[in-house]
């Protein structure tokens, strides 16, 4: 699939409206409109002004002339410039979306409808921190009467876009690239079109965290050893104390809600262990994960789906905790400064973050799985902490924080760096590899939706049959 529109928009408006054929609104009447001859947000390609209609049918979609202009809210939500993106582009970017849906519901992909609900509230709590706004400009913003409204068609956004993208996972899921597959596609590069990777830097960090002390675990472990006695002895609301209690700032307003899956790994395994083996209306023992300690309500059993709730409380980090983890890498830091250790041995034997002490704290770029970092695509955060530094200089001792804990001290190093070049195979290889293997999973794409355009019911409006579509949307030839 050539997307109508460059990829990094595509991924902005994933985010498509759909709506059931049952509730398709009438075709209303055009009304010509001469006196613009650029198609603005509200023309069709003949230059005609539409007030709504069906702009086409995809499989058990449709797609309205409304669909395209929430389409420009959505892009506008996100500080997106709509000013060169035509309606042709977005009405082409919502047919391929329909026709993923489709197929991924004749597939039996399924979506977890708890999940969608706490994005949506995720998404809603982002606007509103960001935009420093109340829920009723959220609502004008979106020209929405009510917050069910939006709720409702904030649901059928992410429902959609999620069997979208699961569809699109599962075409290429099994899609893979050879060596040599690798080294042709390089070849196959003129010389002078190879690509350009910016100024790239290896960073390592030595992490210390806090300990906790044993009086603050069991502390908690009690606490919610009287949570589970006031819902088994005196009738106590479990959700109740969720929402008031639990450290889950992300279930705490759903009341502690999950729904997990068996045969899909949501949850840590110590939480998924504990779940899966209660019976339904049983409380666990608490249990400690990464995240703290929890206790479980099993409510429902549905097949492999199992709902529950749960309650999470963190053990309490005292300041002399913290005090002690500062003095720790403070000399640490002391140490590798006056040349009595190496960062990377300093790491293995001091280095709290399992993740990268065995690596002598090296940090592992997250897209290509090697450890050089492009400047210029590198967490904000992590590079406002190294851009001063030189060449195996050591930072100051910095305060930071993660999902998991909410204190933490490191140290930073730069251990390498090499300058903005020109793609070399040897040097590069897994950037490469990452490439061509993109190219062969568009090419999968590409194919894929080919065939099921033509093995798919579409019908396009007359009015949107002048757009210039990169796929075969009119069915003119069989590519």
């Amino acid at each position: 699939m050539k997307s109508t529109i460059k990829s990094t928009f595509a991924t902005l408006v994933l985010c498509v409206l759909a709506v059931n054929l049952s509730s398709a609104q009438e075709i209303i009447e055009d009304v010509v409109d001469t006196s613009k001859k650029q198609l603005d947000s509200t023309q069709t390609t003949t230059g005609r002004k539409k007030v709504d209609g069906v702009s086409a049918v995809v499989g058990d979609f449709v797609v309205l002339d409304s669909d395209i202009d929430k389409e420009y809210i959505q892009l506008q939500a996100r500080g997106v410039s709509i000013a060169n993106i035509t309606r042709c582009e977005l009405f082409g970017k919502l047919l391929e979306d329909k026709l993923y849906a489709h197929h991924a519901i004749q597939d039996s992909i399924t979506v977890n409808e708890l999940e969608i609900r706490s994005n949506i509230e995720q998404q809603i709590n982002a606007f509103l921190e960001q935009k420093g706004g109340s829920m009723q400009q959220l609502l004008e913003f979106y020209k929405k009467d009510t917050e069910q409204s939006l709720r409702e068609e904030m649901f059928e956004i992410n429902k959609n876009a999620k069997l979208a993208a699961d569809m699109q996972r599962k075409i290429i899921e099994d899609v893979e690239v050879t060596p040599e597959e690798v080294r042709e596609y390089y070849n196959s590069i003129p010389k002078d079109s190879l690509p350009e990777f910016g100024t790239e830097l290896k960073v390592a960090q030595i992490v210390v965290i806090p300990e906790i002390t044993e009086a603050s675990k069991q502390a908690v472990i009690d606490r919610l050893k009287e949570f589970k006695a006031d819902v088994i002895e005196n009738g106590a609301s479990f959700t109740t104390k969720a929402v008031f209690y639990s450290d889950d700032k992300a279930a705490r307003s759903k009341g502690g809600m999950y729904t997990l899956n068996r045969k899909r790994p949501q949850m840590v395994k110590e939480f998924r262990d504990v779940a899966f083996s209660l019976q339904e209306g049983e409380i666990s023992e608490p249990f400690e994960t990464d995240f703290g300690y929890h206790i479980i309500l099993l409510e429902k059993i549905r097949g492999q789906e199992y709902d529950v709730r749960h309650i999470l409380l963190r053990p309490e980090i005292t300041e002399a905790s913290i005090q002690a983890a500062k003095e720790k890498i403070t000399k640490v830091r002391e140490q590798i400064v006056a040349g009595d250790l190496t960062f990377a041995d300093a790491a293995r034997e001091f280095s709290d973050e399992e993740e990268t002490k065995y690596e002598g704290g090296q940090l592992i770029n997250p897209y290509t799985q090697d450890s050089s970092m492009e400047l210029t695509k590198m967490d904000p955060e992590l590079y406002g902490q190294i851009q001063d530094l030189k060449d195996d200089e050591i930072s100051l001792v910095l305060e930071d924080q993660d999902r998991i804990n909410p204190v933490k001290f490191k140290i930073l190093t730069v251990t390498d760096r090499i300058d903005e070049h020109q793609a070399d195979f040897a040097r590069d290889y897994l950037k490469i590899k990452n490439l061509a293997l993109q190219e062969k999973q568009f090419e999968e794409i590409k194919k894929w939706q080919e065939e099921k355009i033509y093995d798919t019911y579409v019908k396009i409006n007359d009015d949107y049959k002048g757009c210039d579509f990169n796929s075969n949307w009119l069915k003119t030839e069989k590519k």
